[in-house]
């Protein structure tokens, strides 16, 4: 599929897959797409960031490429390691033969038949689709050395191994990263992207998210939740619940045939929006009742 030509056209092709996002991020995209620059998303965990690069690849009927980013990852992990298992049996294999000429053998053990790709490289590699969705997943995660490496990667799409040469991309990769923003992203790695801070979403908004991924729950049970989880996302806990939780928690009281909200219902799955026990506990009792008036007061019409 082409890319699209318009930012409402953005907005009804991601729509398709079930991803409902704003105009302000549909702009983004478009002009990520548009202009061929990488696009940093920041933002709470679970409001969306990594779905958008999975809607793309799937709308665009591109590959979607995952570099999940964690503390130590380096370079050689993201880009490539040689298969050192295989090249000590054809270093065996050689030696029982008698064929063992250093030079030559040296030649095939650090040709590309031993090289395992990682997502860095396997994103710079033609795709008859076209080219690939590169998401780089959390990468507040890794280290500032990482970050430096990546210069080189999103400024001039290639990347260079010692043994083969450097690798260029012929066709850009679509880049999307993200960040839960644990720390802070080094400028310079900034500055090569466009950026938008995925919010969590108003009422209307992520009753229409919910519409898009659980639309066997009833539409009075959806209120319901939206504004329950919304109310939540006010009250002095250690982590709000994101859209992914509202969807979770919905999919949940459907599997128990749940009609309508009670608070013996919440305090019964409280592990499907709230992932820490202090902010569970907050929620026992009285609390839960409490929430839940407030949340039914809000859908009440003036």
């Amino acid at each position: 599929m082409q890319t699209p030509e318009s930012i409402d056209a953005v907005q009804t092709m991601l729509a398709e897959t079930g991803y409902v996002c704003g105009r302000a991020l549909a702009t983004v995209v478009f002009l990520s797409l548009k202009l061929g620059r990488p696009l940093f998303l920041e933002g709470e965990a679970g409001v969306g960031k990594t779905e958008i690069a999975k809607a793309l690849a799937a709308s665009l009927g591109r590959k979607l490429i995952r570099l999940q980013c964690y503390e130590g990852l380096d370079a050689s992990s993201a880009v490539y390691e040689w298969n050192f298992p295989a090249q000590m049996i054809a270093i065996r294999t050689a030696e029982a033969s008698g064929n063992a000429d250093r030079e030559m053998l040296q030649r095939e053990l650090f040709s590309p038949d031993f090289l395992v790709e990682r997502p860095l490289l396997e994103a710079m590699r033609p795709d008859e689709n076209g080219a690939p969705v590169l998401l780089i997943d959390e990468l507040d995660r890794t280290d500032e050395p990482f970050e430096a490496f990546l210069l080189e990667a999103l400024s001039d799409f290639q990347v260079t191994i010692p043994e083969l040469g450097t690798i260029k991309a012929p066709e850009p990769p679509i880049v999307i990263l993200t960040s839960n923003r644990t720390r802070e992203v080094h400028d310079a790695l900034k500055r090569r992207c466009l950026y938008h801070w995925v919010d969590y979403p108003d009422f209307n908004r992520e009753l229409e998210i919910l519409h898009a991924r659980a639309p066997e729950a009833a539409a009075t049970l959806s209120r319901e939740i939206v504004a329950f989880v919304q109310r939540l996302r006010t009250e002095d806990i250690f982590k709000k619940p994101g859209v992914a939780e509202t969807i979770d928690w919905a999919k949940c009281l459907l599997a128990l045939d749940v009609i309508d909200l009670s608070p013996e219902v919440i305090s019964d799955t409280l592990g499907a929006i709230l992932k820490y026990q202090d902010d569970i506990q907050k929620l026992q009792g009285s609390e839960a009742k409490r929430l839940l008036d407030e949340a039914r007061a809000s859908l009440e019409p003036a």
